[in-house]
Order: C-alpha cells, then structure tokens, then sequence
C-alpha cells in the first residue's frame, strides 16, 4: 500500500533531504531567468538573452555521463561536494561587469547546470536507499511540490533583486543556498549502495546500462515513451502561448504570468496529491490521467474564453506533476539500487531534449500556421502518448506483479552497502 505525506515526512532523514532540496532548488531557480535577464540587460539582445537558456539545456547531452557518476560514487558525498562546488563556481559571475565579460556567463551557466543533473541523479538513489517502496510516491509528491512552488517564487524574487541592487546580490544568494545544502546534506545519515561495476565491463557499456535497462524492462520502456511524447509534445506550448494571450485572449503578454501562475499553483497541488491518486488507481494508471489531464490542458489553449483557458493552465499543471511523479516512482521501484543515477540520466534527457527540440520547431511553424493548428496538433499528441500505457503487455505487467523480477535484477547488479555516516 502507498505511504501518505505524513508517513513520509516522519522519517527524520527525508525531513533532511527535503531541506536540502529547498536550498538547492532555490539557488537553481533563482539564478537561472535572472541571468538571461541580465544579459539582456547588458546586451541589449534578445538572442544573447536565449542563449543562456541553450547553455542551461545542452548539459543534458552529458546526463548519461552524470547518472554513471551517481551510481559509481556514494551519492551523499557527492551531494555535498556538487553543492559546494556549484557554490563556488558560480562565484565566478561576480567578475562580469560589461559585454566584454558576457562570455563567462556563458562557461559558467552550463557547469552549474551540470551540477543539477548529478543533483537529480544523486539524490534518485538516496531516496531509494532511504525510504521503503511505499514511501517513494510521497516523497517525490513533497520534492516535487518544493520545486514547482519555488519556481513560481525565486525567479521573481531574482528579478527583483536584480532590479533593485544588481546581479550581485543574487549570485551571493545562489552560492549561499548551495553552501547551506551542502552542510544540511552532510547531517544525514544512511547506509548507501554504491555500483561496483565488472572489470570486463567497458566504459560505454557501463554508461549506457540505464538505457537498455529501461528499454529491455516491459513497462518502464513504454513509460517512458510515454513520458517523452507527452512532455515533448508540451514544448510547442512555450512558443504558443504567446499566441494565446495575445490573440486569442486579446491580453498584454504581462498576462502569462497569470497564466504561468495558475499552472504553477496546481502543479505544486498536483505534487501533493500524487500519493494519494497513486494509491487509490495505481502508478500506471496514473500516468494515464496524467497524460489525458494534461492533453485537455494542451488542447483549453486554442479556447477564447477566459475561464476555459483558466482551466486548462490548472489541468496542464496537475496532470504534468501526476505523469512525471508516477514515472519517477515507477522507475524508482523497478530500477535495481546500483542503477538508480544512470536510469534517472535517461529520464532527465527523455523530459528535457524532445522538449527542447518541439519548441524550436514550434519556433518555425509558428510564423507559417496558425497557433490553433499548432495547438490542436500538439494536443493529438499528447493523447496518443498514453497508447503505449495503454497496450494489453503493459496493462498486465504491474509493479507488485514484478517483485521477484525487481529482486533478481537487483542481485544481478553487484552493489555494496556503504557504511552510515
């Protein structure tokens, strides 16, 4: 049976971790839209301004490499040494004082998106090691939910200090919330597994483990095309929803944020209330909902009607947190411990690169189609992403029906059990 939030929030080692993910999570959120607004600022261009948003992406091409690293290392020290060095390196703004420095925003940006990938990877397999399996959903419901709230509040609270005091304040702040995780980090006490990996095995072999895995696996492969046609299909909404706010609402783009708002605020509830949808219809249903929430979500943004549109910004937010939330405990449950990192790295570039790619083609429609084409189109898409889910093998293969095999792959994967510290 799923655990409840509260169930969760008892075990004192995830009340830590949670509060380290608020510290780090708000140094990340915090500088990322502020540093492409301040290189507008500098600038004066639109195109410098995105750039720091490919220097934030194309670190996901590295995530296969990150995952190794968190699955080939005791992750709670790594944890501690990546926030320390995030803290550092993004020290290194402060020297930026014109156009002609611009260019060490553009090395600093994409390490210390790195830093967020080992994050996500490392702290995958803490939770694992952690918590008991009926535990996972919740936690990732609470993180989940942490991160969503604060990125509605930090990125406002970037742009206002920069506007206010300048960007140094804020690179002061973002170092500080990685040095305040690093310390809450190195309070917790576990008994970690650490991969230790067959001297036969090759480098790329070792790397890509989490893909064939995932791939081989008769549910987590259609989830996760799932999870990448559906999230992917999203990414045309970055560039639409201008669109939507300024023709077919007839509103000033100011008004995104309302909508961004609405959006954000259902997706931190979505984040809460996963556990208990998870508990009530299953992990594989739930992502099936998820999909369909978010599809109407997609689709309410063709509408001119206010109250519609409204609606569907709520729908898209909880439906997104309930699809990504049921994966990532799904993936968690099935992966053996000694490749949680490398199984997250495959999750990170399925959500982020499809993403990515269907908004810069979105960028080349939408000055030839109309925006309800583009929208209905990417609407279509979203439902056919849960067909896979849908399919009679992975109806009948469900996470309590696999233990034995979950058992048998976790023997199979030579791990060792790291001390507490």
């Amino acid at each position: 049976m799923t655990g409840t939030n509260r169930d969760v929030l008892r075990v004192p080692g995830f009340r830590r971790l949670a509060f380290a993910w608020v510290f780090s999570n708000f140094g990340d959120s915090v500088l990322f839209l502020t540093a492409a607004i301040w290189v507008k600022q500098l600038t004066g261009s639109d195109a410098a301004a995105g750039l720091v948003f490919a220097a934030l992406g194309l670190p996901a091409l590295l995530a296969p490499f990150t995952g190794r690293i968190a699955d080939r290392y005791r992750r709670r020290p790594l944890l501690i040494f990546n926030n320390l060095a995030a803290g550092v390196v993004v020290l290194a703004l402060l020297a930026v004082r014109d156009v002609s420095s611009v260019w060490l925003v553009y090395t600093v940006i994409p390490v210390y998106a790195v830093s967020s990938y080992i994050t996500g990877a490392a702290q995958s397999g803490l939770l694992r090691d952690l918590l008991e399996t009926r535990l996972l959903a919740p936690a990732n419901g609470i993180l989940s939910s942490i991160d969503q709230g604060l990125r509605i509040i930090s990125p406002l609270a970037g742009a206002a200090i920069l506007a206010l005091w300048g960007m140094d304040p804020v690179v002061l702040l973002a170092s500080g919330c990685f040095l305040t995780a690093a310390l809450v980090l190195a309070t917790l006490k576990l008994a970690e597994t650490v991969h230790l990996p067959d001297a036969a095995e090759s480098f790329w072999h070792s790397t890509t483990a989490g893909i064939r895995f995932m791939a081989r696996h008769p549910l987590l492969g259609r989830a996760l095309l799932t999870l990448g046609i559906a999230i992917g299909a999203t990414g045309i909404l970055n560039v639409t929803v201008f669109a939507t706010v300024e023709q077919g609402l007839g509103r000033p783009p100011e008004f995104l944020s309302i909508l961004l708002g609405v959006q954000g605020a259902m997706a931190v509830l979505g984040g809460v209330t996963a556990s208990l949808v998870i508990r009530r219809i299953g992990v594989r249903s739930c992502m099936v909902l998820g999909v369909f929430l978010l599809s109407a979500g997609v689709l309410g943004t063709a509408l001119t009607f206010l109250p519609l549109v409204l609606a569907a910004a709520a729908a898209a937010g909880a439906g997104a947190s309930w699809l990504i939330i049921a994966f990532v405990t799904l993936r968690q449950t099935e992966t053996p411990p000694g490749m949680q990192g490398r199984t997250a790295a495959v999750t990170q570039v399925m959500v982020n690169l499809p993403q990515v790619a269907a908004s810069m083609l979105a960028a080349v429609l939408i000055g030839i189609l109309p925006y309800q084409v583009l929208v209905t189109a990417m609407g279509a898409g979203c439902l056919l992403a849960a067909a896979p889910l849908l399919s009679r093998r992975a109806r009948s293969h469900t996470p309590d029906d696999t233990d034995s095999d979950n058992g048998n792959a976790a023997a199979a994967t030579t791990t060792a059990p790291a001390p507490p510290s």
